[in-house]
């Protein structure tokens, strides 16, 4: 499911902070990340599950081993100057490469701003951070002891996706959906994303490295759960 845009047609009130989260994004994969080239700051401030289970900042080439225990490939870690538990805030605004950039701000442009115009500026900066930092737990607790480093923006937008479709059920979103060119409300286009993402979470062998589908699951999951507290006093 690839989604081109929304019925923003309601919207009253600029998303500033929508496009703040967007313009972070960018400028730190940009400048700070060298556009992906950057690996000493990229993984230094990348999450890591082992470093937030057992306190440790991991530094070297650390080799990764597979289900089976064979070793499958090596990660070089970077010491970060500040307290390891600060990559859950850093790593959701840092990316692998210029698509996943690209693919993370287009979902969050098209939906971030509807829950903006309906939650008010302060509330929906809170609830972003709050779901991408849930997304990030709901990695660790899935697996604890990889020293992959995660990142991006996934987990938080997975949470705007969950309060989005959740407020917004109806909501004629304009999508590809099986390379056709199509609008529908917004309940099948998030269905079958989450779908996706479920299933190809089943498939994905803990430790494998790739996308972080927990993370996904995670912040879709804190996204409905928390959207209505949120919400509280305004009229959906």
């Amino acid at each position: 499911m690839f989604p081109i845009g929304d019925d923003n047609s309601d919207r009253k009130i600029q998303p500033i902070v929508n496009y703040a989260f967007i313009g972070i994004n960018i400028l730190v994969f940009v400048l700070l990340q060298g556009l992906g080239n950057n690996e000493a700051f990229s993984y230094a401030f990348s999450l890591v599950p082992r470093e937030i289970t057992s306190g440790v900042d991991l530094q070297g080439i650390i080799d990764v081993k597979d289900s089976a225990g064979r070793i499958a490939g090596e990660i070089h870690h970077y010491s970060t100057p500040l307290p390891v538990y600060f990559n859950f805030l850093s790593s959701m605004f840092m990316h692998g490469g210029i698509m996943h950039l690209f693919g993370n701000m287009l979902f969050l442009f098209i939906f971030g701003d509807n829950l903006e115009n309906l939650l008010g500026h302060i509330r929906y900066a809170a609830f972003y951070i709050v779901c991408g930092f849930a997304a990030a737990l709901a990695q660790v607790v899935m697996d604890s002891d990889s020293i992959i480093p995660m990142l991006g923006a996934s987990g938080a937008i997975s949470g705007v996706l969950g309060g989005y479709v959740l407020l917004f059920p109806q909501r004629q979103v304009r999508a590809l959906i099986f390379n056709f060119l199509t609008t529908v409300p917004a309940f099948v286009a998030i269905g079958i994303w989450i779908v996706y993402q479920l299933v190809l979470g089943y498939l994905t062998p803990a430790g494998t490295g790739g996308v972080a589908y927990a993370a996904h699951i995670g912040g879709f999951i804190a996204g409905v759960a928390l959207i209505k507290l949120f919400a509280l006093g305004r009229r959906v």
